[in-house]
């Protein structure tokens, strides 16, 4: 018998050889492949899906069995389910965590058994996993802001609904999200609410009625589709758009809303079971693998929703097909072996022995068939897969086509700005015979030219952060010398603004590992926002502390600044934040690259807030935490790359007060509304040669105003209090202020903005960087334009008269002006007092309106107002001189007469003779 059997297993294993190249013999041949997998979460569509792929990609593979165990969000339960397979010994363990801190341990006795782990979906608070295969949670957030920014509207308010674990999924998306929004200030995030208050958010919808919410971006589709339900319920689902995340392809899934437009678009999530599977093979068979796969996923909205459905639909169908062809393969290959062994123990007659030989090989037929087609199937399915993942290929080469040309622009700023730096440096260092005023030029080009280098190199820090292209390269370096050489670079700040700034170190001789390039990015970032909110008189001290007993270095920054509100510290080191106390122009990305290098030094960085603001930055001593690739030797050349202009230094506060000190009453007076004290020292000394040029940083500048009263304003937009908008429209409104011409310098150079400064009632409107002749020319045509409308004004005393005309306050002011004292005519006792009074306004100030609109003063223009109308009575009534006299006021015919001859150059009564 067993020799009988012997022969047929060798007729058997002949066949196979034959009809199939050896396929049986390698198939029996393949060792026996055991993976594990932990699902952390059960009770979703999504989970039941992932769990679904997972079984149908193991079941395509004949050696591979998959062992599944589920913890429905028990932790304690995942943990042994996971020592379980350690226990087990499978080849390769797979995890869908359900908390990122909890595994840890039981997964670092996976590493030390050396099973492999690939994490699925959610990430762990460790390094001691294989890979880790999901999508970018970050970019699913960032992408469902960025679509609603894409609607166009002007105004946006958004609602999220967010949930509130710590697992990565969760922190991820809310975070992708909020960067974006944060970047457009026309997107207002309004509301909040996790996934259980979705009470609250019934609430708020009812509370807040008159306000429109026009977007809302949910954790996933369930949420989204729950959050519909409840503003249907109050009446409101048409008015706000919906945005969930997953995309599945089931009854209520993100496909199906989006085609019921319950949802306005869905962010598919691939599961990534079968990504899981293959991974976990390529690792058992020492393929090498990356540290994280990525999933692709794409924007699921109307105009592709039926498509991916039906997409889907091939793949599930397609997939169960393969499942079904599998368990039939089996059972073929089940039946094959049943059959053969009941003819090895059967073994009777030879003519049984050629029907099921014949069965055997029709059975051979039909499996290699089925394989075929399996393969056929296969190959659509790859192509299909293939085919959407090229859109969003496309696109990720779109966005990387901006950052280069992004990235290319700003390298090429860094040549025409080196060479400008070079030049100054040049000029300084070998003309000893420059003026006082050329020094103070050069100083202005070369301390700004630094700072725009400055802010293009950090542009490039940021995107080199994004792309993870940092690479820590420490020296030993004194700290104490390290420290001395950067904030020397600050005393000249320091003096300008009088700030008290002292370093202390308590071990001068402390040498640390430190790459110095990106350590001085953090020194120079910490203190120029020290500087930026320390107000003129304060005071900035940088510590260094060192113990004996630590192996921690502490570097302490203080200021007595306008601080931090104590709400926003957990958001000061998110790129592009902008605190709300924080009115001065930034990027928002000089604490986030802060964190980055400090953090490459393997260290930390803190903030506290009370009285001033105080950065502690802690530092290993020694080396021993860093790679080796990360120490080089670097020599200790610290030497500064600032200019020494202390030779003939000018203090901008002296110089702008010299210029507002120095006036010169037949020359115009010019107000300088800067908050810049570089911009405003500029200004100050050019304009000084032609005008009285006075200077305010915007604080109190309409009181200024008022009592001043310049002939012409330049006001930048940019300001601490009020806007230069605000500021305008205040001083063209008020009947003492109207005249003024008014020059808007901004940065600003968008229509919407020109158009608000031209509302606002600018005379002139130039963006930054203008050209000094264009804004000399400028004022000069402003001046001549304000000297016609004087004489106009000074030639048509008589005839100017309420016609309806253009709405001009000043002509207005003059046209009341001529009624009140055309109604006072034959009252002798008017004075200027009871003018003004009813004007409502000062009598300074009805002197000051009058001399810069008329260029007289009041009394004289009283005088000629009553003579111009006397000589209208002289030429047009038969009224006789004194009467003419009395009636316009005048004391006497003999004053009037006298007056008249000054005025005229001939005597009323020869007047009205010469005109008869």
């Amino acid at each position: 018998m067993v020799n009988i059997q012997s022969f047929f297993k060798q007729i058997i294993l002949f066949l196979c050889l034959v009809f199939s190249g050896c396929d049986y013999q390698e198939n029996s041949s393949q060792e026996k492949i055991t993976i594990g997998f932990s699902q952390g979460i059960w009770n979703h569509p999504f989970r039941t899906l992932m769990n679904e792929t997972i079984q149908a990609e193991a079941s395509i593979h004949d050696n591979v069995s998959l062992i599944s165990k589920i913890s429905d969000a028990d932790e304690n339960e995942q943990i042994r389910h996971i020592q379980t397979f350690i226990d087990q010994g499978v080849d390769a363990i797979i995890i869908s965590a359900v908390n990122d801190i909890a595994l840890i341990d039981v997964i670092s006795k996976a590493k030390s058994k050396n099973i492999p782990i690939i994490l699925l979906d959610r990430k762990i608070s460790s390094n001691d996993y294989t890979t880790y295969i999901g999508a970018d949670n970050i970019q699913i957030g960032r992408t469902a802001a960025n679509r609603i920014i894409s609607s166009g509207k002007k105004e946006l308010n958004v609602i999220q609904f967010y949930v509130g674990d710590d697992a990565s999924p969760s922190v991820e998306r809310r975070l992708g999200f909020k960067q974006i929004i944060d970047e457009h200030p026309n997107v207002k995030l309004v509301a909040e609410f996790e996934y259980w208050d979705l009470k609250g958010f019934s609430e708020y919808l009812k509370n807040n009625a008159e306000e429109t919410i026009h977007y809302a971006f949910a954790f996933n589709d369930f949420i989204a589709y729950q959050a519909w339900q409840i503003a249907r319920e109050i009446g409101r689902e048409d008015e706000i758009k919906f945005i969930g995340v997953d995309g599945l392809n089931t009854p209520d899934g993100g496909i199906d809303l989006v085609k019921q437009k319950i949802l306005d678009a869905s962010i598919l999530y691939p599961t990534g079971g079968n990504e899981a599977i293959t991974t976990a093979l390529d690792i058992i068979k020492n393929k090498q693998v990356n540290k994280y796969i990525p999933l692709e996923t794409t924007v699921i909205d109307l105009s592709n929703a039926e498509i991916m459905e039906n997409q889907f639909s091939k793949i599930s169908n397609q997939q169960k097909v393969i499942e079904n062809q599998a368990k039939a393969i089996k059972k073929q290959i089940s039946r094959f072996e049943s059959q053969q062994n009941l003819l090895i123990t059967s073994g009777v007659l030879s003519f049984l022995l050629l029907l099921l030989l014949g069965y055997s090989l029709y059975s051979f037929f039909v499996i290699r068939r089925t394989n075929r087609v399996l393969a056929l199937n296969n190959k659509r399915i790859t192509t299909q897969r293939n085919q959407l993942k090229k859109n969003e290929i496309i696109i990720r080469e779109n966005n990387e086509t901006k950052f280069i040309f992004f990235t290319g622009l700003s390298h090429e700023f860094k040549t025409p700005l080196t060479l400008i730096i070079s030049s100054i440096e040049t000029l300084v260092e070998q003309n000893s015979s420059l003026t006082k005023k050329w020094i103070n030029e050069l100083e202005l080009i070369f301390n700004n030219s630094n700072r725009l280098l400055r802010l293009i190199n950090q542009l490039l820090d940021f995107r080199k952060i994004e792309d993870r292209k940092f690479y820590l390269k420490a020296s030993k370096t004194n700290l104490n010398h390290f420290s001395k050489s950067i904030i020397n670079d600050f005393k000249r700040e320091a003096r300008k603004k009088n700030i008290q700034f002292n370093f202390v170190t308590n071990n001068e001789e402390l040498e640390v590992f430190l790459d110095r390039n990106l350590m001085d990015k953090v020194y120079f970032n910490l203190l120029s926002n020290a500087f930026k909110f320390t107000p003129n008189n304060g005071s900035i001290k940088v510590e260094i502390k060192d113990s004996e007993e630590s192996n921690h270095v502490l570097i302490e920054f203080y200021d007595d600044g306008i601080g931090i509100p104590e709400k926003e510290l957990g958001q000061l080191f998110k790129p592009f934040f902008k605190g709300t106390n924080n009115r001065k122009k930034s990027s928002g990305i000089g604490l986030f690259l802060t964190k980055q290098f400090v953090e490459l030094h393997k260290g930390n960085i803190t903030v506290e807030s009370n009285k001033g603001t105080k950065f502690s930055v802690h530092l290993y001593k020694g080396n021993s935490h860093l790679d080796e690739d990360e120490i080089i030797y670097q020599p200790d050349d610290l030497k500064s790359n600032t200019l020494n202009f202390d030779l003939e230094e000018i203090i901008y506060e002296e110089v702008i007060e010299d210029t507002s000190q120095s006036s010169n009453p037949e020359k115009y007076s010019v107000l300088i509304i800067e908050d810049n004290i570089d911009l405003m020292s500029f200004l100050s000394l050019k304009l000084s040669n032609e005008y009285n040029v006075y200077t305010s940083n915007g604080v109190d500048v309409i009181q200024e105003v008022f009592e001043l009263i310049p002939d012409f304003i330049i006001c930048d937009v940019n300001l601490p209090e009020k806007s230069g908008f605000d500021i305008c429209t205040i001083l063209k409104n008020d009947i003492k202020t109207s005249h003024i011409p008014i020059i808007l310098l901004t940065a600003l150079g968008d229509n919407e903005s020109y158009k608000k400064g031209m509302q606002s009632g600018a005379d002139l409107y130039l963006k930054k960087p203008f050209s000094y002749s264009i804004l000399s020319q400028s004022i000069k045509s402003l001046l001549y334009n304000r000297e016609k409308l004087r004489y106009y004004f000074t030639n048509n005393i008589y005839r100017i008269e309420h016609k309806n005309s253009l709405e001009n306050i000043d002509e207005n002011f003059i046209i009341q002006l001529n009624q009140i004292i055309r109604e006072n005519f034959e009252n002798s006792s008017f004075t200027v007092e009871q003018l003004a009074k009813q004007l409502h306004i000062s009598r300074v100030q009805l002197y000051r309106k009058v001399k810069a609109v008329l260029g007289m003063n009041v009394s004289d223009y009283i005088n000629n107002f009553k003579l111009e109308n006397a000589k209208a009575q002289l030429e047009n009534t038969k009224m006789t001189v004194s009467q003419i006299a009395y009636a316009n006021g005048f004391s006497s015919p003999n004053y009037f007469s006298t007056t008249f001859k000054n005025k005229f150059g001939t005597s009323p009564g020869a007047y009205r003779k010469n005109k008869s």
